[in-house]
């Protein structure tokens, strides 16, 4: 097997294959070190490679396997972690020239759960300053391309994350999502982009926006999805806010199928404008959902846009962190992050409080949907990748100039419920679109189970770009 071969294999491939002897855990890490070394200079997804220490951990797995022990569910599966997420012994820039020698002396939960499961973390992907935009772009190590297009941005702010695994380094990325971070991305590039229910993953170490944000996977399969689900997922101590044990085995769940399930898709949620291409791709691929058995009705969502909800939240929350940053350091922040925290500074305790109160409220509309309805279907996002160097594209013609691009990710982080971003299809430009799939609080197993349905109906994964 050449090492081609082996950058190309799944995780759930890769992991088999170690513990059958087939390859080596030494050997996937060459293959995709000497891929690393060739192409991520062009692309600028994993902006702190962590090989070494990842060949000690891959010996370790060899030694187990020979041994006769079991090496764990990701056994000598090459893992990234995005660059706002400890890794014990390495720099944790956050994308920020404030942190850019910082070492970090423990690992996030998902970390140490994957070094127990076998797993190799070879790298720490790139990410806007502080995961604050939705392009991959920062003072400390640059630009993140997306492999489709050279010239387009990846999304963010897992864009270095995506750029990743859409290009074969590594199968499985750690990313973050507090408004769409992990879906964005995972559109932009053709990938699978879970955001779990909220405390389904554990997140530390806090942040201000802990309400909002969600750690989870970037793969190329639903079944490496589901496997990393299964190491991510559990309480920690570290997180009160982590969920009990599922009881569920991801990868046994997928296979179960969608038979009487009762869909809802919305083109806009009553609030997007969508490209004209995107909006084709995906009511053809919602509708494809009737061909597993599935239930599909096209529906008119009535909700009030809690953009703004959202914005207060987030940005105010960010304020309230880099606070004292801002005032003592703040020629080292971005231009992009100081005027949100200027913008966050200006908030009152009314206006939280009434974005808190907008939040609840929120809830109790989406609560309402799915009484009716098992899932929800719409766009991932309203337009495909857009150009670098910037951090909004050109509006669509006759839309408002303040139209968002990402319009259908961020309410569902006031909500905490699971979403995915499968692939749905490549448009005129060869680049590629996401549906969106949402399901109830905590019922991450149907989300998957109806992302492998149409993985099945419509399979994705042996597209690669041309690099």
């Amino acid at each position: 097997m050449n090492n081609e071969d082996i950058c190309r294999l799944s995780a759930t491939q890769l992991a088999m294959a170690v513990r059958s002897k087939e390859i080596s855990a030494v050997e996937v890490l060459t293959a995709v070190a000497n891929r690393v070394e060739r192409i991520n200079p062009t692309l600028k997804a994993i902006c702190i490679p962590t090989i070494e220490s990842a060949r000690t951990a891959a010996e370790a797995v060899d030694k187990k396997v020979m041994q006769g022990e079991d090496p764990g569910a990701l056994a000598g599966v090459p893992v990234t972690i995005k660059d706002l997420l400890y890794q014990k012994g390495e720099r944790a820039t956050f994308g920020s020239k404030l942190y850019e020698d910082f070492v970090c002396d423990e690992d996030c939960p998902p970390a140490e759960r994957v070094r127990e499961a076998g797993g190799l973390l070879i790298g720490r992907t790139n990410s806007p300053e502080f995961g604050t935009k939705g392009v991959t772009e920062n003072l400390v190590f640059g630009t993140t391309r997306n492999p489709w297009n050279l010239e387009r941005t990846p999304g963010g702010s897992s864009g270095g994350a995506s750029a990743a695994v859409a290009s074969g380094l590594g199968p499985i990325a750690i990313g973050t999502d507090g408004g769409g971070s992990i879906r964005i991305p995972a559109s932009f590039c053709g990938l699978v982009g879970l955001k779990p229910s909220f405390g389904r993953v554990p997140n530390y170490p806090a942040t201000a926006v802990d309400s909002l944000r969600h750690t989870g996977p970037l793969t190329r399969t639903v079944s490496d999805t589901a496997l990393a689900l299964n190491v991510f997922s559990g309480p920690h101590d570290r997180d009160p806010h982590s969920l009990p044990p599922a009881g569920v085995n991801y990868l046994d769940e997928i296979e179960r199928g969608i038979q009487g399930i009762r869909i809802a898709y919305s083109p806009d949620l009553g609030w997007g404008s969508v490209q004209p291409d995107v909006a084709t791709l995906c009511e053809k691929a919602a509708l494809k959902f009737a061909d597993a058995g599935a239930h599909v009705e096209q529906i008119d969502v009535r909700w009030n846009n809690p953009h703004q909800v959202w914005h207060v939240l987030f940005h105010g929350g960010i304020a309230g962190a880099m606070s004292e940053a801002f005032h003592e350091r703040g020629e080292l922040l971005g231009s992009g992050l100081r005027s949100i925290i200027k913008e966050g500074l200006q908030l009152g305790p009314a206006e939280i409080s009434a974005a808190l109160l907008g939040r609840a409220a929120f809830w109790q509309e989406a609560r309402l949907l799915f009484q009716e309805h098992d899932l929800l279907i719409t766009p991932t996002l309203a337009r495909t990748p857009f150009q670098l160097g910037r951090d909004e594209p050109e509006p669509l013609p006759g839309a408002p100039p303040t139209e968002r691009w990402s319009p259908f990710t961020f309410p569902f982080n006031l909500t905490g419920q699971p979403a995915i971003s499968v692939p749905c299809g490549y448009n005129g430009e060869d680049l590629p679109v996401g549906l969106q799939i949402v399901g109830r609080r905590f019922d991450d197993a149907l989300v998957l189970r109806a992302a492998r349905v149409y993985e099945q109906l419509r399979p994705w994964a042996d597209r690669w770009p041309e690099l």
